[in-house]
This record gives structure tokens, sequence and C-alpha cells, in this order.
């Protein structure tokens, strides 16, 4: 076999895949029976030719493929990865690094301890803060809940790290009515109990009220761990973070910001203000893949206090080669052995700078705006979010009344099997909606025009017009 053959053949596979981006139909066209039938076969005695192996996951795979990385995929906020993402992943893998210490990796090392700084710099974190870089915002969730935990038990006197929870007093938590599940699930995996958090009101918008905070934090009268959210993953609002922050610091508690996309916010100049006052929580979760557009996986997780990072997630053994003056990973996230994540974040924030983020971020909010401006317009169509950031919720009226709900779903399910585009469905306070996310960065104005097009005439099938 020839590895300079074989990388050849990867290379033009992809460059085929990408051609076809700004054309193709968005959803999967083969059914998971066609899949499988192409695929699950018997494990051979002797292998098979690679290269043959190669061509059978680009050209008998394609038709499983979601168009992600196209510029007119508008669900779950994923954004297609830039280039320069693509390629600095490529050579991530090539490199072949294990980033769990230093002495395995010390360029993957240094340009990750590059990256973090870069990255708190971009989004006006505290300089020294703590970063690990994770698989995405699950995980950097986890740690900033792990973090918490950590130094709340530790103010009472308990090693949670040694001890466990059993025989540990409760840990009080309190989240926003509209919590994001991998918030709730990230207490689920720390054994502290997916049901366990006071559940605080929030506004029209999906926002905390810093009154019902305020009273939530006296009735439980000691320090609790607040979760707040900087980009709602249905309105995109932001959660009132200067208010929140006096209310969490008035009673010695802490303060974690699930910002996977919102976070973001803080780097474009005419959307900074709705990001206020994050820089004063104690974590941060955030997803590179969202917003900066990064290859998978790619989330980080900043901690204020980088002593804290460490006690939650480092360890130590007689054979690591560890130093106090150098970047172990190990010591910022759950993982041991991983690949250089980073790299890709580096090369990106590198190759894009403070404008081309800000202007990605700019563009994307712009786009939404227009999405939801061209579907309003509509008869029968109704925003029912403030378009903020890059999230538009949308609902459709049966023309002479009915069922709204299953109106609305239908127009979800036809507009996902049209192929123009892809978005999807959600519950917005009892009510079914479709929800818009623009985070792409080959997005353009007549990628939007195209896809609210095929929406209103999605819709007009549906009212059989």
């Amino acid at each position: 076999m020839s590895t300079d053959a074989l990388l050849s053949d990867a290379l033009d596979h992809a460059r085929r895949f990408l051609a076809t981006l700004p054309e193709r139909p968005v959803a999967a066209r083969a059914t998971a029976a066609q899949l499988r039938a192409a695929f699950d076969r018997p494990l051979t005695d002797r292998g098979e030719d690679p290269r043959e192996v190669l061509r059978a996951l680009a050209v008998e795979g394609d038709a499983g493929l979601v168009a992600t990385a196209g510029p007119r995929f508008f669900g779950f906020v994923i954004g297609g990865s830039h280039p320069i993402g693509v390629a600095a992943d490529w050579l991530t893998s090539a490199w072949d690094q294990n980033t769990g210490l230093y002495v395995t990796s010390p360029l993957t090392a240094v340009l990750e301890e590059t990256a973090g700084r870069w990255l708190c710099e971009l989004l006006g974190l505290p300089a020294g803060a703590g970063v690990g870089f994770v698989t995405g915002s699950q995980i950097a969730n986890l740690v900033g809940v792990a973090c918490a935990r950590h130094a709340l038990y530790e103010r009472l006197g308990w090693d949670v790290e040694a001890k466990g929870l059993v025989g540990a007093p409760p840990l009080p938590i309190l989240v926003g009515e509209e919590v994001h599940v991998t918030v709730t699930r990230a207490q689920r995996f720390l054994g502290l109990g997916a049901e366990s958090a006071v559940r605080v009101a929030v506004d029209t918008q999906g926002r905390m009220r810093p009154d019902a905070l305020a009273e939530a934090l006296a009735r439980i009268g000691r320090p609790a761990l607040v979760c707040a959210q900087a980009g709602n993953v249905n309105t995109g609002a932001v959660d009132p973070l200067p208010a929140i922050a006096d209310a969490v610091r008035a009673t010695g508690g802490w303060l974690h910001v699930d910002g996977a996309f919102g976070l973001f916010a803080r780097a474009a100049p005419s959307r900074r203000h709705l990001a206020e006052g994050v820089e004063r929580a104690d974590s941060w979760a955030v997803d590179m893949h969202k917003w900066l557009n990064v290859p998978y996986d790619a989330g980080v997780a900043v901690v204020r206090d980088a002593g804290v990072l460490r006690a939650a997630m480092g360890t130590s053994a007689a054979y690591l080669v560890q130093s106090d003056e150098q970047r172990d990973a190990v010591n910022t996230c759950p993982e041991f052995s991983r690949r250089g994540r980073g790299i890709p974040t580096y090369a990106t924030l590198r190759a894009l700078g403070r404008q081309g983020v800000a202007d990605l971020v700019e563009r994307c909010c712009a786009l939404a705006r227009r999405m939801a401006e061209r579907l309003a317009a509509a008869p029968g169509v109704r925003v029912l979010n403030e378009v903020v950031l890059n999230q538009v919720l949308v609902r459709f009226e049966p023309p002479g009344g009915g069922d709204a709900d299953a109106f609305t779903r239908d127009v979800v399910a036809r507009v996902q099997a049209d192929g123009t585009c892809w978005l999807g469905g959600t519950v917005w306070r009892h009510l079914a909606a479709m929800r818009v996310s623009v985070s792409g960065w080959n997005t353009t104005e007549a990628d939007i025009d195209r896809s609210a097009e095929a929406i209103l005439r999605c819709a007009r099938a549906a009212a059989g017009r």
C-alpha cells in the first residue's frame, strides 16, 4: 500500500464532496436500510484494499451524508467547518500526537496554551484563566460544574474528589427554566442529580429573571451553584448577567455560564452589549464548532481560577512525566489520551484574527434577521422571538384556522424532505415552532433568500395551495 496514493485519494474524495456543497440536497438521500446493505457486512479474515475501502466510504456512503458543512444547514446551531480548520485538522491527524502530557507533544501544548489565551482575550474573559479543550459543550459544562462542585465543597471543608458525595451535605444548584439539557446532564454525570436544581423563572425570551433568582438564593441561605445562559438554544437570548453576578457574589456562590454559541457575541462590536457582565462568572462553556466553525470536536471549558481547574480535573502517577512549569492537558479536562483538538482552533483564530471572527458573527446575525424578515412578511407566518443573535423561531398558522402545532410540524417535515435547506422543529412556551440557526461561514444572502422561498413554498403546499 502506498501512503501517498491513499492520502491523495482522500484529498480527491474530500475535494469532490466539498465541491458539491453549494448545490447538493442538504438532507441525507439514503435510508438506514440502504446504508446497512452497503456497509454492514462480515469482517473479512485478510482485510481489503485500503484504497477500495476509502472509495466505498466516499462514493457509496455519499448518499448517507447530511450537508451540515454547507451554506443552507440551519439545524442545531451547527456551523460548517472553515477551510483553515479542516486543513489544520488533517495535519493534526497526520501528526498523531497524544496531548495528555507536555512531554508527548510540546508543540500541541504550546498551541493549545496560546489558543486558550487568544480565546480569553477575544471573549473578554479573565487573563490567566484555566482553559481545557474538550469534545463540546456537554463536557465543557461538565467541567464547569465539576469545578463549582470542588470549590463549593472545599469551602465547607469537604474533599469531594477524595471522599465522593456519600455523606456530603447537598449542593444547592439553581438554573433557569430554559436551562440547556447539557447542564442538567452534567449534574447527572457528577452525581448531583439531574432534577436536583431549583428552576428559576424566566421572561418571555427565556432569560433568567434576577428578582426570581435573588428570592431563590435568599430561601436557600447559603452559597450555591448558579448556571446562567449566554445564548438560549431557541431564542438566542442572553441572561441578564450583571444582575445575576451581583446576586451570586452577594451569597458567596459560584456562577457558571453556558455560552456554547452566545459567548461569541463578545467578539462582535454590535452584539457585545448582549453579554455584558459575563466576565464576572467563575466558569464558562463554549463550543468552537458552533460559531468559530472549527471541525468537530471543539469544545472549550474556561475556569477563572486555574488552580481549581487543576484540582477538579488533574491526576498524577509515578510513571507520568509531569511538570509544574509546562501545560499538561490531562490537568485541564476529563480525558487523558486525546488528539490535539486545540490545533484547528489555534489555526482558525490565527487565520481570521479579531476582525475575521467579528465579521463571521455579525454576518450570521444579519442573515438571521434577513430570514426572519422574509418569513414574517408572508401571511400566516409569525416570528416568535426577538432576533438578537442567530436564532429565529417561526410558527405557521393554517389558513382558515385549525391546529397550528400540527401545521407547523408538517411544514418543518416538508422543508426537511425538500432538501433546499435543513432546519429543525422545537417547542417554545408550549407552542410548536420551526427553529432556524444561522451559524455557517459560507452562508450568503442568496442562500437565505433561496431557503426562505423553499420554506414558504412548503408552507403553501401544506396548506394545499
